[in-house]
């Protein structure tokens, strides 16, 4: 599921419908009015984003309503914090060695 995520956020009108749908419900035509795209390419990329699981999709008679699943998500965000972590552990690291080479450098001072 990562992957299809990756790949569906790495076009920019999915990230741009993704932060539409983000906190509402819209029906396809609303988030089509939004873009300069044919309304056939956005049900594309809504496409897309639902098989990513990024996107809940529910009928309303003859409508769609899409609206962002955070939890789909949650697979990408674990990634990158794996990446987030590691950096914070590295700049720990670097703190710590720059205090010792601060002490280091203020005992022999002394």
């Amino acid at each position: 599921m990562l992957d299809l995520a990756l790949r569906a956020i790495a076009e920019p009108t999915r990230r741009e419908i993704l932060r539409l749908v983000q906190d509402s419900e819209l029906p396809a035509g609303q988030i089509a009015s939004r873009f300069d795209v044919t309304r056939p390419a956005i049900s594309q990329h809504l496409r897309v984003l639902a098989d990513a699981g990024l996107v809940t999709v529910r009928r309303d008679g003859t409508r769609l309503l899409y609206r962002a699943r955070p939890e789909g998500l949650e697979a990408l965000r674990q990634y990158l914090d794996s990446f987030w972590a590691q950096g914070l552990q590295r700049l720990k690291q670097a703190a710590e060695q720059d205090e010792e080479r601060s002490h280091g450098r203020s005992g022999l001072i002394e």
